[in-house]
C-alpha cells in the first residue's frame, strides 16, 4: 500500500463534485464505457471477459474483496479527470496542501545538537510549491520513498527552519514509523 500516493489521491478525491459509482455493476459499467469494451476491462482487472459481462448485466453483484478494491481504485483513478486536474493545479499554484501526520521525525544536524528521533503529531500547511513537487513526482510515477523524502524536505523547510528564519544548519529531516498520514487541499 502506498501511504503517500494514496494520501495525495484521497485529498484530490475530496474535490469530486459527484460521487463515483459505488456498486460493483455500476463500477463495471463505468469502466466498460470508459475503456470502450469488456476486453480491456477484463485485462485491467485480471478477470475473464465473461465475468465482466456478467457484472454489466447485473448477474453478479458482490465481488471478492481484492477485486472490489481494484475496481474501486480503477474507477476513482478515472473519475472526473478535469476536476482532479483543477484541484491539483489550484493546490500547486495558489492554495498549497496541508499535511497531517503522526510519525517518528528526526533530523541530521551538527554535533552538539539533539537530533533524537521522536514521535510527533504535526499538521502543517505547505505552500503551493511543495504541493506542486509532490503532485509532479506522483504523476511521474515516483516511488513511495521519494514522495516520503519530498514530504520530509517540505517539513524541514517549513516547520523546522521556518522558511530560513531558524535551524539553518539542519541538514536532513527523516520521517519514519508513520502511524497516520493525511493530506488536505
Amino acid at each position: 500500500m502506498s501511504m503517500f500516493g494514496d494520501g495525495l489521491d484521497a485529498a484530490v478525491h475530496k474535490a469530486f463534485t459527484r460521487p463515483a459509482p459505488k456498486t460493483a455493476p455500476a463500477q463495471m459499467r463505468y469502466l466498460v464505457k470508459h475503456l470502450k469494451g469488456t476486453k480491456p476491462v477484463a485485462q485491467l482487472l485480471r478477470i475473464s471477459q465473461r465475468t465482466v459481462e456478467r457484472y454489466v448485466k447485473n448477474q453478479i453483484r458482490k465481488p471478492r474483496p481484492d477485486l472490489a478494491a481494484r475496481m474501486d481504485r480503477e474507477v476513482k483513478a478515472r473519475w472526473q479527470p478535469q476536476i482532479r486536474a483543477k484541484a491539483r493545479r489550484k493546490a500547486a499554484t495558489t492554495s498549497g496542501i496541508v499535511i497531517d501526520t503522526r510519525a517518528r521525525i528526526g533530523y541530521t544536524a551538527p554535533i552538539g545538537t539533539t537530533d533524537q528521533d521522536r514521535l510527533r503529531h504535526l499538521t502543517i500547511a505547505l505552500p503551493p510549491r511543495y504541493a506542486a513537487r509532490l503532485f509532479d513526482a506522483q504523476e511521474q510515477g515516483a516511488t513511495e520513498q521519494h514522495l516520503q523524502k519530498l514530504a520530509a524536505e517540505a517539513l524541514k523547510e517549513v516547520y523546522f527552519q521556518d522558511g530560513g528564519r531558524r535551524a539553518g544548519s539542519l541538514e536532513e529531516v527523516r520521517l519514519t514509523d508513520i502511524e497516520h498520514l493525511e493530506f488536505d487541499l
